[in-house]
Protein backbone atom coordinates (compact mmCIF):
# COMPACT_ATOMS: atom_id res chain seq x y z
CA UNK A 1 0.00 0.00 0.00
CA UNK A 2 1.28 3.32 -1.35
CA UNK A 3 1.16 5.96 1.79
CA UNK A 4 -0.50 9.41 0.55
CA UNK A 5 0.16 11.99 2.48
CA UNK A 6 -3.18 14.21 3.88
CA UNK A 7 -1.70 17.41 2.34
CA UNK A 8 -1.34 16.10 -0.79
CA UNK A 9 -4.52 14.07 -1.01
CA UNK A 10 -6.12 17.58 -0.24
CA UNK A 11 -4.16 19.00 -3.27
CA UNK A 12 -5.66 15.95 -5.48
CA UNK A 13 -8.90 16.57 -4.75
CA UNK A 14 -8.53 20.30 -4.80
CA UNK A 15 -7.10 19.46 -8.64
CA UNK A 16 -9.96 17.15 -9.18
CA UNK A 17 -12.40 20.01 -8.40
CA UNK A 18 -10.96 22.62 -9.70
CA UNK A 19 -11.27 20.88 -13.45
CA UNK A 20 -15.19 20.37 -13.07
CA UNK A 21 -17.04 23.10 -15.26
CA UNK A 22 -18.69 25.32 -13.55
CA UNK A 23 -22.59 26.06 -14.84
CA UNK A 24 -24.18 28.84 -14.64
CA UNK A 25 -27.70 28.34 -12.82
CA UNK A 26 -30.33 28.14 -15.41
CA UNK A 27 -33.05 31.63 -15.30
CA UNK A 28 -36.29 30.75 -15.23
CA UNK A 29 -38.99 32.36 -16.73
CA UNK A 30 -42.59 31.28 -15.98
CA UNK A 31 -44.81 33.42 -18.26
CA UNK A 32 -48.47 34.00 -16.36
CA UNK A 33 -51.20 34.02 -19.43
CA UNK A 34 -54.99 33.05 -18.96
CA UNK A 35 -57.43 30.39 -20.53
CA UNK A 36 -56.03 28.54 -23.75
CA UNK A 37 -59.14 30.01 -25.52
CA UNK A 38 -58.38 33.73 -24.87
CA UNK A 39 -55.71 35.95 -26.11
CA UNK A 40 -53.42 36.07 -23.33
CA UNK A 41 -52.42 32.39 -23.75
CA UNK A 42 -50.77 32.36 -27.56
CA UNK A 43 -49.34 36.40 -26.52
CA UNK A 44 -47.55 33.97 -23.63
CA UNK A 45 -46.43 31.20 -25.79
CA UNK A 46 -44.72 33.51 -28.46
CA UNK A 47 -42.86 35.46 -25.81
CA UNK A 48 -41.64 32.30 -24.35
CA UNK A 49 -40.28 31.50 -27.59
CA UNK A 50 -38.74 34.45 -27.80
CA UNK A 51 -36.91 34.78 -24.14
CA UNK A 52 -36.24 31.18 -25.05
CA UNK A 53 -34.48 31.73 -28.89
CA UNK A 54 -33.03 35.33 -27.07
CA UNK A 55 -31.81 34.77 -23.59
CA UNK A 56 -28.89 32.92 -23.28
CA UNK A 57 -29.30 30.20 -20.27
CA UNK A 58 -33.10 31.28 -19.91
CA UNK A 59 -35.54 28.57 -19.39
CA UNK A 60 -39.09 29.71 -19.91
CA UNK A 61 -42.34 28.14 -19.51
CA UNK A 62 -45.89 28.94 -20.35
CA UNK A 63 -48.38 28.54 -17.22
CA UNK A 64 -52.44 28.85 -18.05
CA UNK A 65 -54.46 30.37 -15.46
CA UNK A 66 -57.45 32.47 -14.88
CA UNK A 67 -55.86 35.94 -16.32
CA UNK A 68 -55.70 39.03 -14.41
CA UNK A 69 -56.10 38.65 -10.66
CA UNK A 70 -54.58 34.91 -10.21
CA UNK A 71 -51.44 36.23 -12.26
CA UNK A 72 -50.89 39.82 -10.16
CA UNK A 73 -51.39 37.76 -6.81
CA UNK A 74 -49.08 34.71 -8.23
CA UNK A 75 -46.21 37.31 -9.38
CA UNK A 76 -46.21 39.15 -5.42
CA UNK A 77 -46.27 35.61 -4.35
CA UNK A 78 -42.98 35.19 -6.37
CA UNK A 79 -44.34 32.14 -8.57
CA UNK A 80 -43.78 34.01 -12.29
CA UNK A 81 -41.62 36.16 -13.86
CA UNK A 82 -43.95 37.98 -16.41
CA UNK A 83 -47.27 37.84 -16.65
CA UNK A 84 -50.67 39.65 -18.80
CA UNK A 85 -53.04 41.46 -16.74
CA UNK A 86 -55.71 44.16 -17.25
CA UNK A 87 -54.78 48.12 -16.18
CA UNK A 88 -58.04 47.90 -13.84
CA UNK A 89 -57.30 44.74 -12.02
CA UNK A 90 -53.19 46.23 -12.00
CA UNK A 91 -54.61 49.54 -10.31
CA UNK A 92 -56.75 47.43 -7.87
CA UNK A 93 -53.78 45.57 -7.15
CA UNK A 94 -51.84 47.73 -6.30
CA UNK A 95 -54.50 49.72 -3.88
CA UNK A 96 -55.12 46.36 -1.91
CA UNK A 97 -58.71 46.29 -3.20
CA UNK A 98 -59.71 43.14 -1.56
CA UNK A 99 -63.75 43.68 -3.44
CA UNK A 100 -61.35 42.84 -6.63
CA UNK A 101 -59.84 39.49 -5.07
CA UNK A 102 -56.38 41.13 -3.43
CA UNK A 103 -56.41 40.93 0.52
CA UNK A 104 -53.38 43.44 0.66
CA UNK A 105 -51.41 46.00 -1.41
CA UNK A 106 -49.34 44.41 -4.07
CA UNK A 107 -46.70 46.28 -3.40
CA UNK A 108 -43.77 43.97 -5.32
CA UNK A 109 -45.26 44.42 -8.30
CA UNK A 110 -43.58 46.93 -11.14
CA UNK A 111 -44.23 46.96 -14.95
CA UNK A 112 -42.90 45.96 -17.93
CA UNK A 113 -45.58 48.16 -20.27
CA UNK A 114 -48.54 48.77 -21.59
CA UNK A 115 -49.25 46.27 -24.47
CA UNK A 116 -53.05 46.34 -26.42
CA UNK A 117 -56.58 47.02 -25.50
CA UNK A 118 -58.90 44.37 -24.22
CA UNK A 119 -62.49 44.56 -25.44
CA UNK A 120 -65.47 44.23 -23.88
CA UNK A 121 -67.41 42.28 -25.99
CA UNK A 122 -70.50 40.75 -25.13
CA UNK A 123 -72.09 38.16 -27.64
CA UNK A 124 -75.76 36.43 -27.52
CA UNK A 125 -76.82 34.13 -29.79
CA UNK A 126 -79.07 35.51 -32.15
CA UNK A 127 -82.07 33.49 -31.05
CA UNK A 128 -82.17 34.85 -27.69
CA UNK A 129 -83.36 37.83 -28.81
CA UNK A 130 -81.06 39.77 -27.31
CA UNK A 131 -80.09 43.22 -28.96
CA UNK A 132 -78.88 45.94 -25.91
CA UNK A 133 -77.81 45.50 -22.83
CA UNK A 134 -81.33 46.23 -21.04
CA UNK A 135 -81.96 42.76 -22.92
CA UNK A 136 -79.67 40.67 -20.58
CA UNK A 137 -82.66 40.75 -17.90
CA UNK A 138 -83.88 37.78 -17.09
CA UNK A 139 -81.57 36.15 -19.91
CA UNK A 140 -78.76 33.71 -18.99
CA UNK A 141 -74.95 35.00 -19.24
CA UNK A 142 -71.67 33.93 -18.39
CA UNK A 143 -68.98 36.55 -17.03
CA UNK A 144 -65.69 34.53 -16.98
CA UNK A 145 -64.13 33.03 -13.56
CA UNK A 146 -64.82 34.51 -10.47
CA UNK A 147 -62.93 37.48 -9.53
CA UNK A 148 -60.91 37.66 -12.67
CA UNK A 149 -60.30 40.69 -15.13
CA UNK A 150 -62.97 39.42 -16.90
CA UNK A 151 -65.53 39.49 -14.51
CA UNK A 152 -64.45 42.77 -13.04
CA UNK A 153 -64.83 44.33 -16.22
CA UNK A 154 -68.22 42.47 -16.24
CA UNK A 155 -69.35 44.12 -12.59
CA UNK A 156 -68.28 47.44 -13.81
CA UNK A 157 -70.48 47.25 -17.09
CA UNK A 158 -73.64 46.31 -16.15
CA UNK A 159 -73.49 48.26 -12.77
CA UNK A 160 -72.86 51.05 -15.13
CA UNK A 161 -76.26 50.34 -17.06
CA UNK A 162 -78.38 49.68 -14.30
CA UNK A 163 -77.95 45.57 -14.20
CA UNK A 164 -77.38 44.07 -11.10
CA UNK A 165 -76.48 40.32 -11.28
CA UNK A 166 -79.90 39.02 -9.74
CA UNK A 167 -81.82 40.74 -12.51
CA UNK A 168 -80.07 38.12 -14.73
CA UNK A 169 -81.64 35.01 -15.28
CA UNK A 170 -79.16 32.90 -14.48
CA UNK A 171 -75.13 33.76 -13.95
CA UNK A 172 -72.00 31.64 -14.76
CA UNK A 173 -68.62 32.11 -14.01
CA UNK A 174 -66.95 30.61 -16.60
CA UNK A 175 -63.38 30.64 -18.94
CA UNK A 176 -63.98 31.77 -22.57
CA UNK A 177 -64.39 27.99 -24.47
CA UNK A 178 -66.62 26.96 -21.90
CA UNK A 179 -68.91 29.87 -21.99
CA UNK A 180 -69.07 29.20 -26.02
CA UNK A 181 -70.00 25.19 -25.78
CA UNK A 182 -72.87 26.10 -23.35
CA UNK A 183 -74.46 28.79 -26.08
CA UNK A 184 -74.14 26.54 -28.82
CA UNK A 185 -75.53 23.81 -26.63
CA UNK A 186 -78.44 26.70 -25.71
CA UNK A 187 -77.87 26.31 -22.22
CA UNK A 188 -76.55 30.03 -22.36
CA UNK A 189 -77.83 32.97 -24.07
CA UNK A 190 -74.77 35.45 -24.31
CA UNK A 191 -71.28 35.49 -22.83
CA UNK A 192 -68.97 38.97 -22.06
CA UNK A 193 -65.80 38.40 -22.73
CA UNK A 194 -62.56 41.34 -22.26
CA UNK A 195 -60.05 40.24 -24.81
CA UNK A 196 -58.53 41.67 -27.93
CA UNK A 197 -60.26 41.45 -31.01
CA UNK A 198 -60.91 38.17 -32.74
CA UNK A 199 -60.54 36.21 -29.83
CA UNK A 200 -60.72 32.37 -30.27
CA UNK A 201 -63.30 31.76 -28.73
CA UNK A 202 -66.05 33.81 -30.22
CA UNK A 203 -64.76 32.92 -33.73
CA UNK A 204 -65.41 29.82 -33.34
CA UNK A 205 -68.98 30.85 -31.88
CA UNK A 206 -69.73 33.08 -34.77
CA UNK A 207 -68.52 30.20 -36.97
CA UNK A 208 -70.79 28.00 -35.49
CA UNK A 209 -74.41 30.07 -35.12
CA UNK A 210 -75.89 33.56 -36.03
CA UNK A 211 -74.72 36.22 -33.03
CA UNK A 212 -75.78 39.55 -32.36
CA UNK A 213 -72.80 41.65 -31.05
CA UNK A 214 -74.49 43.66 -28.01
CA UNK A 215 -73.29 47.53 -28.00
CA UNK A 216 -71.63 49.42 -24.78
CA UNK A 217 -73.17 52.67 -25.23
CA UNK A 218 -70.72 56.10 -24.63
CA UNK A 219 -73.25 57.09 -21.71
CA UNK A 220 -72.46 53.61 -20.22
CA UNK A 221 -68.83 54.05 -20.52
CA UNK A 222 -68.73 57.73 -19.15
CA UNK A 223 -70.24 56.57 -15.94
CA UNK A 224 -67.04 53.85 -14.98
CA UNK A 225 -64.68 56.76 -16.45
CA UNK A 226 -61.06 55.78 -16.79
CA UNK A 227 -59.57 53.06 -17.71
CA UNK A 228 -62.39 52.03 -19.75
CA UNK A 229 -62.34 54.50 -22.76
CA UNK A 230 -65.08 54.43 -25.72
CA UNK A 231 -63.70 51.71 -28.40
CA UNK A 232 -65.08 50.09 -31.68
CA UNK A 233 -65.49 46.28 -32.42
CA UNK A 234 -64.86 47.09 -36.07
CA UNK A 235 -67.28 45.21 -38.93
CA UNK A 236 -66.22 41.88 -39.67
CA UNK A 237 -64.24 41.28 -36.83
CA UNK A 238 -66.15 37.72 -36.43
CA UNK A 239 -68.69 36.19 -38.81
CA UNK A 240 -72.26 37.52 -40.10
CA UNK A 241 -71.01 40.57 -37.92
CA UNK A 242 -71.58 43.23 -40.66
CA UNK A 243 -71.55 46.50 -38.90
CA UNK A 244 -69.19 48.16 -36.53
CA UNK A 245 -70.19 48.36 -32.78
CA UNK A 246 -69.37 50.49 -29.94
CA UNK A 247 -68.13 49.22 -26.97
CA UNK A 248 -65.51 49.49 -24.00
CA UNK A 249 -61.81 49.15 -24.18
CA UNK A 250 -59.40 48.61 -20.81
CA UNK A 251 -55.48 48.73 -21.58
CA UNK A 252 -53.31 45.72 -21.23
CA UNK A 253 -49.74 45.95 -19.41
CA UNK A 254 -47.18 43.33 -19.00
CA UNK A 255 -45.39 42.95 -15.07
CA UNK A 256 -43.24 41.25 -13.62
CA UNK A 257 -42.29 41.87 -9.86
CA UNK A 258 -39.35 43.85 -7.71
CA UNK A 259 -37.26 40.26 -7.04
CA UNK A 260 -36.67 39.86 -10.77
CA UNK A 261 -33.36 40.82 -11.68
CA UNK A 262 -32.93 44.61 -13.84
CA UNK A 263 -30.66 42.71 -16.45
CA UNK A 264 -33.84 40.32 -17.11
CA UNK A 265 -36.22 42.42 -16.87
CA UNK A 266 -34.78 44.77 -19.89
CA UNK A 267 -34.16 42.14 -21.81
CA UNK A 268 -37.75 40.94 -21.74
CA UNK A 269 -38.86 44.31 -22.23
CA UNK A 270 -36.08 44.81 -24.98
CA UNK A 271 -37.07 41.39 -26.81
CA UNK A 272 -41.04 42.28 -26.34
CA UNK A 273 -41.21 45.51 -27.99
CA UNK A 274 -38.58 44.49 -30.93
CA UNK A 275 -40.50 41.14 -31.49
CA UNK A 276 -43.93 42.47 -32.99
CA UNK A 277 -43.61 40.74 -35.82
CA UNK A 278 -43.94 37.19 -34.10
CA UNK A 279 -46.65 38.71 -31.27
CA UNK A 280 -48.49 39.80 -34.23
CA UNK A 281 -47.97 35.85 -35.85
CA UNK A 282 -49.00 34.21 -32.41
CA UNK A 283 -52.51 36.60 -32.15
CA UNK A 284 -54.06 39.60 -34.44
CA UNK A 285 -54.37 41.77 -31.03
CA UNK A 286 -50.81 42.46 -30.95
CA UNK A 287 -51.46 44.45 -33.86
CA UNK A 288 -52.23 47.40 -31.62
CA UNK A 289 -49.05 47.33 -29.17
CA UNK A 290 -47.12 50.68 -29.79
CA UNK A 291 -43.72 51.68 -28.50
CA UNK A 292 -44.38 55.51 -27.83
CA UNK A 293 -44.94 57.28 -24.71
CA UNK A 294 -48.09 55.71 -23.83
CA UNK A 295 -46.48 52.43 -23.03
CA UNK A 296 -44.30 54.18 -19.49
CA UNK A 297 -48.19 55.09 -18.52
CA UNK A 298 -49.00 52.75 -15.80
CA UNK A 299 -50.44 52.47 -12.54
CA UNK A 300 -47.63 51.11 -11.00
CA UNK A 301 -44.14 52.17 -11.56
CA UNK A 302 -41.66 50.42 -13.81
CA UNK A 303 -38.90 47.94 -13.24
CA UNK A 304 -35.86 49.43 -13.46
CA UNK A 305 -34.86 47.00 -16.39
CA UNK A 306 -37.76 48.24 -18.58
CA UNK A 307 -36.84 52.24 -17.69
CA UNK A 308 -33.58 51.80 -18.99
CA UNK A 309 -34.85 50.51 -22.18
CA UNK A 310 -37.58 53.22 -22.12
CA UNK A 311 -34.65 55.70 -21.80
CA UNK A 312 -32.69 54.18 -24.69
CA UNK A 313 -35.55 54.74 -27.04
CA UNK A 314 -35.89 57.89 -25.69
CA UNK A 315 -39.28 57.45 -24.25
CA UNK A 316 -38.04 58.76 -20.69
Amino acid sequence: MIFVPKFARVLAASAAFAIVPITAQAQFINVLTGGTAGVYYPIGVALSKIYADKIKGSQPSVQATKASVENLNLLQAGKGEIALTLGDSLADAWKGVAEAGFKTKLDKLRTIGAIYPNYIQIVASKESGIKTLADLKGKRLSVGAPRSGTELNARAILTAAGIKYEDLGKIEYLPFAESVELIKNRQLDATLQSAGLGVASIRDLSRSIEIVVVEVPANVIAKIGPPFVPATIPAKTYDNQNADVATAAVINYLVTHSDVPEDLAYQMTKLTYESLDQLVAAHSAAKMIKLDKSTVVSPVPLHPGAIKYFKEKGLM
